[in-house]
């Protein structure tokens, strides 16, 4: 049986993975990819998205106090959040709506999902996603307090691939991202990561002057949100993918800024 608890080689390969995979700051490759470095690495996928995190709170800081158009910052943010995580969450979401829409076939879906063009289904996904994430960024600007929310929301979106690896949530190929990863994550190791959101916004949303059950609101609506995404994910196809994984990321944080904001 595989150990749970990781080792410092573990810990430092899914470092590693974890930043190597979800943002663009450059890290050496890990020296091992076994199910201990891939479910480490999902449990830290929150922290290894900091910096993600912060360059969106300091552009919504320094477009407000440069009295750029609100809406000029928020696309400037959700801007650089793309280009940080190399577009690949926002990829994710466009291949599984064009798979989700493509046909009732699973197979076919499958298909569509690896072909890496946007369809007419993914492009819609993408305006809408981009355009709540842009207004709600703007809106959030209007205060450090609000700057920082964003921030934090970019963080704990990033806790949504531990419930998509949670153990028990099967692969929909044999292959892939989705069948590396999928199931590596104990229950209880999910459990801890969700716990983190709304304790982290409950908290940052009382540093920003907020009531504090908008954190946990935000937390709950956005738990709902994922969970939906995933029931019909694997109704339709199985099981998860990566582009599921990047789909699920990209929902979570609409939910929580629109919310949040």
């Amino acid at each position: 049986m595989t150990p749970i608890v990781p080792t410092a080689s573990d810990l430092r390969d899914s470092w590693r993975l974890a930043v190597g995979t979800l943002t663009v700051v450059p890290v050496a490759p890990p020296l091992r990819g076994d199910h201990n470095t891939t479910r480490t690495a999902m449990l830290i996928a929150p922290i290894a998205a900091v910096p993600l995190g912060v360059a969106v709170t300091v552009l919504a800081i320094a477009g407000h106090a440069l009295a750029l158009p609100a809406l000029v910052t928020g696309l400037l943010a959700v801007g650089a959040l793309a280009l940080g995580s190399r577009c690949l969450h926002l990829d994710g979401r466009s291949d599984t709506e064009d798979g989700l829409t493509a046909s009732y076939d699973r197979a076919r879906s499958l298909q569509v999902m690896t072909g890496g063009t946007a369809g007419p289904a993914g492009a819609v996904a993408l305006i809408v996603v981009i355009g709540l994430q842009t207004a709600a960024v703007a809106a959030l600007a209007a205060t450090p307090g609000g700057a920082i929310l964003a921030g934090l929301a970019v963080i704990v979106s990033r806790s949504a691939l531990a419930v998509c690896c949670t153990r028990g949530m099967p692969p929909a190929r044999h292959h892939g991202l989705g069948a590396a990863y999928a199931g590596t994550v104990p229950w209880f190791g999910t459990a801890l990561v969700r716990l983190f959101a709304p304790g982290a916004l409950t908290a940052a949303c009382r540093f920003a002057h907020v009531a504090w059950w908008r954190g946990t609101l935000a937390a709950a609506i956005a738990l709902v949100v994922l969970a939906l995404l995933l029931r019909r994910t694997h109704r339709r196809l199985g099981g998860v993918t990566g582009d599921i994984f990047g789909a699920a990321v990209e929902l979570t944080l609409t939910a929580l800024l629109v919310d949040l904001s």
